[in-house]
């Protein structure tokens, strides 16, 4: 596999950076690997396992290098466009995809709206609180977060996300009222620096979370779609929607190492289980 190159996209609304790293080649179509809010520099160490592929990265607007260009906020769909842009700009479809949490919603959009440009899609634990049993206390806790985001800051919105997070099984009612751990806990600074324009809590918190797949065109298109779970993070909310996902599309999930990030090597200081990770995907892209 070479080094990365990285290209620029411009696209209706935004400026995308993706990278492309071209594999030894053995005949299989580009694979995709995509998160959000989390951007390329999270699947260094994935990409780095697949040498014999070309993997294609990149920066979802509004994250990283990809510049948003007017005040659209990004939900999955428009994610998807700006995908179907990128899979034209290496070449055209159909390539595989490896999609990780709000990646993976962006994913689904993609495989559901642009038939063709999709093979395989592995989503890995997409937050679809929307399918689960508890969603009406799970989007009420998403609002709580938010608000407690745009009243008190990064640190304390971040205190409130991993709370909600680490719950294993069911939302409480009350998780608004429950008391939330301290920022600094997690190495966030004190107090409110007054910026709101985090990715994660000011851009996808709520239109990832609330979105509802289009399952009807999901068992239409031509892509395999499959869902995968973290064997750490059982219990949690992105592992049951994962599972509810998959039993939407009357399949079962697929376990992977590690938990929700189980495929990082040391990027934002987590050390998951890549070589483990890896082998698991290159095993359920085969079977496609």
């Amino acid at each position: 596999m070479t080094e990365p190159k990285t290209h620029t996209l411009e696209v209706p609304g935004a400026v995308l950076q993706y990278d492309v790293r071209e594999g030894a080649g053995d005949g299989e179509p580009p694979l995709l690997m995509i998160g959000s809010p989390m951007d390329a520099t999270g699947f260094v160490s994935l990409a780095a396992r697949f040498p014999e592929r070309t993997v294609v990265t990149y920066d979802p607007r509004g994250t990283g290098r990809s510049a948003r260009t007017d005040a659209t906020v990004p939900s999955p769909p428009i994610h998807a466009d700006d995908l179907s842009r990128v899979i034209a700009a290496v070449g055209g479809g159909p390539v595989d995809v490896f999609a990780s949490s709000g990646g993976a919603v962006n994913a689904l959009a993609l495989a559901a709206h642009h038939p063709g440009a999709v093979r395989t899609v592995v989503a890995h634990e997409p937050p679809l609180l929307t399918l689960l049993p508890d969603r009406e206390r799970a989007l009420a806790a998403v609002g709580h977060i938010r608000r407690v985001y745009e009243r008190d800051g990064l640190g304390a919105g971040m205190a409130c996300f991993i709370a909600l997070t680490s719950i294993q099984g069911e939302i409480p009612a009350d998780f608004a009222e429950l008391p939330m751990p301290d920022p600094a806990a997690f190495g966030f600074p004190p107090g409110d620096d007054g910026s709101r324009d985090d990715p994660l809590l000011g851009q996808n918190l709520i239109t990832c979370t609330h979105y509802e797949p289009d399952f009807e065109a999901l068992r239409a298109a031509p892509a395999r779609v499959v869902f995968g779970v973290g064997v750490e993070s059982a219990g949690q909310l992105t592992y049951r929607a994962a599972v509810a996902a998959a039993e939407r599309l009357g399949a079962e999930p697929v376990e992977f190492p590690g938990g929700h990030a189980g495929f990082l090597g040391g990027e934002y200081g987590v050390q998951g289980d890549p070589d483990g990770f890896a082998a698991v995907l290159r095993r359920v892209l085969g079977q496609g």
